[in-house]
This record gives C-alpha cells, structure tokens and sequence, in this order.
C-alpha cells in the first residue's frame, strides 16, 4: 500500500514540473551577422499569478516536501539523544583533563 502511495506521488510531482514547464514560454534572439551564432537576448515571460495563488502553490510543496521526509522513530531519537549526550560528555571531559594538565605543566616552569 505504501508503495503505491509513494508511486502516485512521484507521478503527481511529475505531472506538476510538467505542467510548470509548459507555462514558461521563452523567446530567443539570435544575431547571424556574418555567421556569428551568440545569442542576444534570452527573454523568459511567465504567466502573472496573484498572491493568493502563489502562497497556494507555496503551501502545497511544504506539504508534498513534508511528506517525502523520512521521520524518524520514537526508538530512533532515543538511541541518537542518548548518542550526543554522551559524545558531549565525552568531549568536555577529555577538554578538561587537557586543560589541567596544561595547568599542571605551566605551574611546574614557573
């Protein structure tokens, strides 16, 4: 079941880039004086859209992009909390040992 789901999505976001790239037409100027090929200009027109419509279209990708993400399980974010705990207290314990010692030898010259 899940598969299809993820299957219907991939079609629908295909559907969407489609749809989007039909819409922007593009015009290209070339200049062929004396078999020189550049281009010109590069003009991109879009279809103007109003604000109401593009906060909908915003809204709409948040929504499609927070459903690819993969979250995590309640077991998952226990074992990577319990992880960084332990790698801080690892660190701040190897930094202080550092810093005594370097107490230690800096009392010993002096």
């Amino acid at each position: 079941m899940a598969e299809i789901r993820k299957r219907e999505k991939r079609e629908e976001y295909k559907i969407e880039k489609d749809v989007k790239k039909k819409n922007t037409k593009r015009e290209v100027k070339v200049d062929t004086k004396k078999g020189d090929s550049k281009q010109k200009k590069t003009n991109v027109s879009k279809e103007k859209k109003s604000l109401w419509t593009k906060f909908r279209i915003f809204c709409h990708g948040v929504k499609s992009e927070t459903l690819r993400v993969h979250w995590p399980s309640k077991k998952d974010m226990v074992k990577y909390s319990v992880a960084t705990v332990v790698f801080i207290v690892f660190c701040s314990l190897f930094f202080y040992l550092i810093d005594v010692i370097f107490a230690l030898v800096q009392s010993l010259f002096n």
